[in-house]
């Protein structure tokens, strides 16, 4: 069998990089785009370049914001009460908190979780502004809004030992998360029942 042209073989290489897709889901999805409208292919590939020249992070949160703005929406919002944040792993982490409806706090973006296995250290996360706007923003609580594992675990453990001795109330989601489980990818209702039943740690 001849090989594939170069620039579909590049393509099915960089589909190849995406988390979870193999050599033969690469080769479908370089497939679809061949054989469907040049205008998708090239949709998605102005939306690739785009994603990092029009994207940026709030400045306090480190949630997902446009390039054009300094802070996100949420942590603006004069309805959002400020003196409770919810910490959580990633940006998209957000998003699946806020569809349950139920927090009307604001939120913290660690970028990742303690992982001495994948060499990510408590120095890599955005822990030292966490600690930084306990104490300009006035918090009360601190939520531990974190992933169900063992690398979520053992963030949370070092969060409260760095922040045990704030006189603020510490808490973490409740077990409706079950483990192993993604916050991103967790349902509406098992979210709003872990919002709900949050127990605090100290």
């Amino acid at each position: 069998m001849d090989k594939l042209p170069k620039a579909l073989d590049e393509l099915v290489e960089a589909f190849c990089l995406l988390p979870g897709v193999g050599s033969r889901t690469a080769e479908r999805y370089a497939n679809y785009l061949l054989k469907r409208d040049p205008k998708i292919a090239q949709n998605l590939s102005d939306s690739l370049n785009n994603l990092h020249s029009k994207i940026s992070f709030c400045k306090k949160t480190f949630a997902i914001i446009s390039s054009d703005q300094e802070y996100s929406d949420l942590y603006l919002d004069p309805k959002r009460d400020k003196t409770i944040i919810a910490v959580v792993s990633e940006p998209f982490d957000i998003y699946a908190i806020e569809k349950t409806n139920q927090f009307k706090g604001t939120y913290h973006v660690l970028g990742g979780l303690i992982s001495p296995l994948d060499n990510i250290s408590s120095d890599q996360l955005h822990i030292k502004e966490l600690i930084k706007r306990v104490d300009e923003d006035n918090v009360k609580e601190v939520i531990f809004a974190l992933n169900a594992s063992v690398e979520g675990e053992t963030t949370a453990i070092y969060l409260n030992q760095l922040l045990k001795d704030k006189n603020i109330l510490l808490s973490r989601l409740a077990q409706g998360l079950p483990t192993g489980i993604d916050i991103e990818y967790a349902d509406i209702i098992t979210l709003t029942k872990a919002l709900e039943g949050r127990y605090l740690v100290k």
